[in-house]
């Protein structure tokens, strides 16, 4: 462990290096490539904001500001989000165990693993990103489903004040195993780690890169083996880390982002494809304001259990 740990201590220092000298990408090119500009980036995070409140931006420290972004919209975080159960404990049944593979130019290819809350399919993936005309008619759909008939007749319900109070006609006795049964019931109570999760953009990859800031039940920050605990085991300690924070002085587990151009690339083409099968009038598909959305929908496949999912509507 201690010889993985000073391997990734310098080549994070030999990114520092390669981050510094790579050009700022100027041409849009989303679609072709999956990569990303500053101003795209800028625009994705506004429109993750937008949609999912619990996100926001910050500048972070000063001396470690980019010149390409503006400074206080340097990256993009949400905090406290809720992870209930660790990687290995999630066990799907046979109709569950699907894999979608996307394979890169290079010959590699990244799995889909599997997780309830992510989709299983990129034409599904499509499906869940509906326009503001879509969430009204949703909405309208549902309230014609509503029933009427079912809602009581307002002179059928009783007065407050014609119930009995409930302290005059029970007699309380004092319940000597009482503070054993309070005991048993903080036992159960479920208690959750909780992440901060950061986006940040890497200039050498042109991409989108996600941080992981862990704490357990009692706030405490969680050492990198326990956040490891949270990470599909076929991505620790070689597509997730242990790195630096471009912006903050602080060593966080960070999804390396080498392959995030590839898939993106995939899953755009096959989102846009769906979309023009499913409405002949959609010309131009996926926007590049949507790329942030779809891109924390792929990392779900990375880390399962932590449920950024819930600030996520569109």
């Amino acid at each position: 462990m201690a010889v993985q740990d000073a391997y990734n201590k310098v080549f994070s220092n030999f990114q520092k290096v390669r981050d510094y000298l790579a050009p700022v990408l100027k041409d849009s090119k989303f679609k072709e490539t999956g990569c990303i500009t500053p101003e795209e980036f800028l625009a994705a995070g506004e429109f993750l904001v937008y949609k999912c409140p619990t996100w926001q931006w910050e500048g972070g420290l000063e001396d470690k500001k980019r010149d390409y972004l503006p400074s206080d919209k340097q990256f993009l975080v949400t905090r406290n989000v809720p992870c209930i159960r660790r990687a290995r404990q999630m066990e799907y049944t046979e109709d569950e165990d699907q894999e979608t593979q996307i394979d890169a130019d290079d010959g590699d290819s990244w799995m889909y693993t599997h997780s309830t809350r992510v989709t299983k399919t990129m034409d599904e993936i499509a499906q869940n990103i509906m326009t503001e005309e879509e969430e009204e008619a949703e909405i309208r759909k549902g309230l014609e489903k509503l029933d009427v008939e079912d809602i009581p007749d307002l002179d059928d319900i009783p007065d407050m004040d014609d119930i009995p109070d409930m302290d005059d006609q029970v007699e309380e006795e004092e319940d000597p195993s009482v503070d054993t049964v309070k005991k048993n019931a903080n036992d159960k109570v479920l208690q959750v780690r909780t992440y901060d999760v950061f986006i940040t953009y890497d200039k050498y990859y042109q991409t989108p890169r996600i941080w992981l800031f862990g704490y357990d039940e009692e706030r405490r920050p969680l050492t990198s083996t326990q956040v490891f605990e949270d990470v599909s085991q076929d991505y620790v300690k070689k597509t997730v880390t242990i790195e630096t924070h471009p912006h903050l002085a602080l060593s966080l587990a960070s999804i390396h982002p080498c392959k995030h151009a590839e898939v993106m690339k995939r899953i755009i083409e096959r989102m846009t494809e769906g979309l023009m099968e499913n409405n002949n009038e959609e010309k131009e598909g996926i926007r590049v304001d949507q790329y942030l959305i779809i891109f924390l929908k792929f990392m779900s496949s990375v880390i399962p259990t932590i449920d950024y999912d819930h600030t996520i509507s569109t």
